[in-house]
């Protein structure tokens, strides 16, 4: 099948270099020059495991490209992926004007075609925006109707970073959220997979289905964080508590790892526009997504208090800080719990070191030059005060701490194995 994949974010090139890799041939979309330029070429502008191979694969094999010219890209396909970004206002609240703009492009395009298209919604929107903001636009522009000229579907995504290239080739279940059959049965075509559950419902439906996946994702994160906070002041131990409720076949043990918290580009910006669009579109206040976002929000700086109450006043300190990336696998920054942390210190007059295997560059856009950037360990603890483990990189299972002129370790991820020779203290554990 001919696909185009408007936007090459991460969804985007995932998504498009996953159809190609199955035989499809896809042309992606995005307004950037220089990153359609970079992809044509191979390099992935994004870090996620086995994406570079992929993306060189399908250049390789002749089916798959990058373009600015969304018009063409919309003519010479069958059907439309949008996999823009949805980052959250101020208020929390989603913003659309990408998905906005993509739609208006969509459909000046399809003005002009004759044959049946199929657009099919992948970013991450609040329920009812595919009928209420994509649909509308779509037929303004195009001067059809959808479901007649045009075909309509939701279809979200469940990719975690650093497993999203596995994740989309053997996704644990498909959703198809579709205007009518027609539309539905094509997307199932193209979603395609063995062994693979599929559920198809109408379109608010899917879009729900998704922000209530990421919403009980993270309320599992708070829950198990909150318990933990009260194991420590109690005396259990955390780590077996949260073992024996996860071999409870109705909860499993997936998502209670206690630790400093989520982040990322899809649980906070989620939960945030579901509580808004609760409160303020419906009146009604969600007091346990309330909760989940209150817990979040602390957690973190949970890991400065433990050094303060060991160390004291922390002003004219240096902080090694071992991870900045918000989890393993990537180099994304979004949300990180690694920000609120170093912020706070920087605010405490702490000199800051920090380390990330993949996200040092990534994180000079957020930091600029209020903190050191290391090249490897022992560089970031060098003549260190004190360490935070704010990420859960398996380089740091085992360190070397004899840089270090204090040997306080805080650990945010219960991740360090070696933690006889140094002052080891775990968030929550």
């Amino acid at each position: 099948m001919r696909i185009s994949v408007i936007g090459t974010g991460y969804v985007g090139l995932i998504t498009g270099t996953g159809l190609a890799s199955k035989g499809h041939t896809v042309t992606c979309v995005d307004i950037d020059k220089e990153k359609v330029e970079k992809i044509n070429k191979g390099i992935s502008p994004i870090f996620e495991e086995n994406l570079d191979e992929m993306l060189k694969k399908a250049i390789a094999k002749g089916n798959f490209n990058a373009t600015l010219d969304i018009k063409n890209a919309i003519f010479n396909t069958e059907l439309s992926f949008i996999c823009v970004g949805t980052p959250s206002k101020d208020d929390g609240s989603a913003d659309l004007k990408y998905v906005e703009a993509a739609a208006k492009s969509i459909g000046e395009a399809l003005k002009e075609k004759d044959a049946y298209h199929l657009v099919i919604m992948k970013s991450t929107v609040i329920p009812g925006t595919t009928e209420n903001v994509l649909i509308p636009i779509l037929e303004k522009e195009s001067g059809k109707k959808a479901g007649e000229a045009f075909g309509v579907c939701m279809t979200p995504e469940f990719l975690r970073e650093g497993r999203a290239v596995e994740d989309f080739l053997n996704p644990d279940r498909v959703i198809i959220g579709q205007l009518d059959s027609k539309a539905g049965n094509l997307a199932k075509q193209v979603h395609e997979t063995k062994d693979r559950p599929f559920l198809r419902t109408d379109l608010r439906t899917a879009e729900m289905i998704k922000y209530s996946s990421n919403a009980f994702l993270a309320t599992k994160i708070s829950f198990i964080n909150e318990i933990g906070n009260i194991c420590k002041k109690i005396g259990a131990d955390t780590l077996q508590v949260s073992r024996g409720i996860g071999m409870d076949h109705r909860i499993s043990p997936h998502f209670l790892r206690p630790g400093i918290g989520f982040g990322g580009s899809c649980f906070p910006k989620d939960v945030k526009a579901l509580m808004h669009q609760a409160s303020d579109d419906y009146d009604y206040k969600p007091k346990i997504l309330n909760a989940v976002m209150e817990v979040n929000d602390d957690q973190p700086l949970r890991l400065i208090e433990l050094a303060e109450k060991k160390l004291g006043d922390l002003n004219g300190k240096t902080a090694a800080i071992l991870g900045l990336a918000f989890k393993a696998g990537t180099d994304d920054l979004r949300e990180s719990r690694a920000i609120p942390i170093i912020h706070k210190l920087i605010e405490k007059g702490v000199k800051v070191q920090g380390y990330d295997p993949k996200a040092g560059e990534t994180a000079k856009e957020e930091f600029g030059d209020k903190i050191t950037y290391a090249q490897n360990i022992q560089e970031a603890l060098k003549d260190a005060d004190f360490c935070l483990i704010t990420t859960e990189w398996p380089e740091f299972k085992n360190i070397n701490f004899d840089g270090m002129k204090g040997k306080a370790v805080f650990d945010g991820r219960n991740i360090l194995e070696n933690r006889a020779d140094v002052d080891y203290e775990g968030l929550c554990w």
